[in-house]
Order: C-alpha cells, then sequence, then structure tokens
C-alpha cells in the first residue's frame, strides 16, 4: 500500500473513532435525560395519585360544586395520559409539551378546588383535607426539584447535540434537540404578588 493510502485508511480510522466517541457521549447525556425524567414521574405520579383523595374529600363538603370537582378528575385524567406518553419518550419534544400542557391544565383545576375550599370553613379545617393540602405542596416543591435536574441535563443533551463538529454526527444520527420541563404553574401563579397601601 502507498503512503496516500496509510494516509487515507488513518484518516478515516480516526473519523470513525471520533464519531464513536461522538455518539456515545450523545447516547449517554440522552439516558442522563431518561433518568431525569424518571424522577419527575415518580413525583407525577405521587401527584396524581393525591388528586383522587382530595376529591373524595371535597365531595363530602362540596355538593354545590361538582363542575369543579369533575373539571379536576378531567385533568388529573388527561395528566396521566400525557404522563404515559412522556414517559415512553422524555426526549420528545411533542410529547413533553403535551405534558406540561396538561400538568399545567391540572395545577389550576387543583388551584380553584382550593380557592373554592376557602369558601367552606368545615373543609378548610377537615384534618385529612390539610393533610392532603400539604402532600400536594411538598410534591410540588418536588416536582420543581426534579424538573430543575431534568432541564440541566437536557441542557448538556443540547449543548453536545449542537456544538460543531458534533453536531454532524447528532444530525446523522437523528439526535434531535430535546424539550425543556416547562413549569407546571401559569405565568399568574409564579407572578409576585402585588402590594398596594
Amino acid at each position: 500500500m502507498t503512503m496516500a493510502g496509510w494516509v487515507v485508511l488513518a484518516l478515516v480510522f480516526i473519523g470513525v473513532v471520533w464519531a464513536s466517541m461522538v455518539y456515545n457521549r450523545l447516547a449517554q447525556t440522552r439516558n442522563r435525560i431518561a433518568n431525569a425524567f424518571g424522577q419527575i414521574d415518580v413525583q407525577l405520579k405521587r401527584r396524581h395519585d393525591l388528586v383522587p383523595n382530595l376529591v373524595e374529600v371535597a365531595k363530602r363538603y362540596l355538593a354545590h360544586e361538582a363542575a369543579t370537582l369533575e373539571a379536576v378528575t378531567r385533568a388529573r385524567g388527561v395528566a396521566v395520559g400525557a404522563a404515559d406518553t412522556a414517559r415512553a419518550a422524555p426526549t420528545n419534544a411533542a410529547a413533553i409539551g403535551a405534558l406540561t400542557t396538561a400538568e399545567q391544565a391540572l395545577g389550576g383545576s387543583l388551584g380553584r378546588l382550593l380557592v373554592v375550599a376557602e369558601d367552606y370553613p368545615d373543609l378548610k379545617a377537615d384534618a385529612t383535607m390539610r393533610s392532603l393540602s400539604e402532600e400536594l405542596t411538598s410534591t410540588e416543591n418536588r416536582i420543581g426539584f426534579a424538573r430543575q435536574a431534568y432541564n440541566d441535563q437536557v441542557l448538556a443533551f443540547n449543548d453536545a447535540a449542537t456544538r460543531f463538529p458534533d453536531l454532524l454526527v447528532a444530525r446523522l444520527l437523528g439526535f434531535a434537540p430535546a424539550a425543556m420541563l416547562q413549569s407546571t404553574q401559569s405565568a399568574a401563579e409564579r407572578a409576585a404578588p402585588k402590594v398596594a397601601f
């Protein structure tokens, strides 16, 4: 073999080794996204399991608020379905977007239920309702921490998949950018309260 042949063979070998290393790094980062989503999924399941108990306790007191209770139940069903879809593909942007939307709707419904519950002193005083509300608040905090860890992994993956020349391997092998998981709170819920004197 000629010297030019050896040089070409060496360049091909270096290219294959480099592409393999890039692929392995991207696959590892994508797996970290799935692991981080698993942590979110545990907390979402906990949240979804708390909702029927909260609705059951509230039913005893909120006979005139059936529409609110039904809205919470419907929103929970949609959120459970969206979580199942996202669990199957935690790097799929459409699945994560649908999950965010469904969780925001569930959060809004739960918020309305808790506001309505404020008008019923007996319900507000119920020990089970207070306990479930505290559990829900704790779960929301855990979801926030898990979402941050997930978004950190998505950022690392997206950075790796869009960095040149790794971008070439990522696009060639189908590593599409992953979507960040947005807050399950609405913009109004995240806004700072206004104080007027």
